[in-house]
Order: structure tokens, then C-alpha cells, then sequence
């Protein structure tokens, strides 16, 4: 499965800054071990239901130390047996716009 989401502490801070928190949410998920890549507005994370969600939660404890209150936002491909699609769907549609 491969899951896209987004944590954010929800911050009464004056500019409105939330990347240190975030950074350590993205910290608990390349320490996973699990393939992901992060861009600048969610990070995807493949992987087994449980391993995932896990790594997920983590990660929201991780805001939450920061913050009393923690936004997440959650999409999930659930397919079973395949593995790295984090790449090979992103391949695959290249392949056809270069067809």
C-alpha cells in the first residue's frame, strides 16, 4: 500500500511557522526504513497496512510533542501484492507521455 499524508500542528504562533515540527514527523518516517519521498505538500510512504499505519502514527505523536492539537490529512492505494509502486506508477505514466 502506499499511503499520502499530510501533518501539520495546528499553531497560534504570530507567522504562522510550523516546519520544525514537521520536519520531525518526516524525520519519523525516513528513520522507518520504508520507502518514501516527501515534496511540499505530502509525504508518501509504501509499505504493509500495518507498517505503515504505524509509522503514520508515530509520526503524529511526533507533531503532537510540539502541539496540543495535530491536523492529518490521509490518502491511501491499497492493493495487495504489489510492492514498489512509489516509483513504478510514476514511471509508468511518464513512459506514456513520452509515447
Amino acid at each position: 500500500m502506499i499511503v499520502a499524508f499530510s501533518i501539520s500542528p495546528l499553531t497560534s504562533e504570530q507567522d504562522g511557522s510550523v516546519g520544525e515540527a514537521v520536519a520531525d514527523a518526516v524525520r519519523v518516517v525516513r528513520e522507518s526504513g520504508l520507502p518514501h519521498e516527501t515534496n511540499a505538500m505530502f509525504t508518501n510512504v509504501e509499505g504493509e497496512w500495518d507498517e505503515v499505519m504505524a509509522v503514520v502514527k508515530r509520526a503524529v505523536d511526533a507533531v503532537a510533542a510540539k502541539a496540543p492539537r495535530v491536523s492529518l490529512v490521509l490518502k491511501a492505494d491499497i492493493r495487495p501484492g504489489h510492492t514498489g509502486q512509489l516509483a513504478a506508477k510514476v514511471e509508468r505514466v511518464e513512459r506514456l507521455l513520452e509515447g
